[in-house]
């Protein structure tokens, strides 16, 4: 894969199911008051260690709040050497919607 592939809430819950990883760009306040379960926040903190750790052949989902801010940040995972990765349109609400019992609070630790 050369870029990203923007995909629905249901394709990202068959991603995640077979050990795709979730990642949220939202601002911490937001991941914090609900997020995907089990999904990881990144910031550009958090970001370059991400990276270094990473598997880039592993499916990587990317979440915003809409799904407009998660294609530029796939675009920039795929150029940092990710090959499988994925924007989910409708973002963290639209999954909200169609998952509301796959949503879980908390803080970044």
């Amino acid at each position: 894969m050369t870029e990203f592939k923007r995909i629905s809430p249901q394709q990202a819950q068959a991603l995640r199911n077979g050990g795709g990883v979730i990642v949220d760009i939202r601002d911490a306040h937001s991941y914090a008051s609900g997020h995907i379960a089990g999904s990881t926040h990144l910031d550009n903190h958090s970001l370059p260690d991400f990276i270094a750790a990473a598997d880039l052949d592993h499916p990587l989902v990317v979440t915003c709040y809409h799904g407009h801010s998660s294609q530029s940040a796939a675009a920039y995972l795929v150029n940092q050497g990710f090959s499988d990765v994925y924007s989910l349109d409708g973002g963290f609400e639209l999954w909200r919607q169609t998952y509301p019992k796959d949503v879980e609070q908390g803080d970044l630790s």
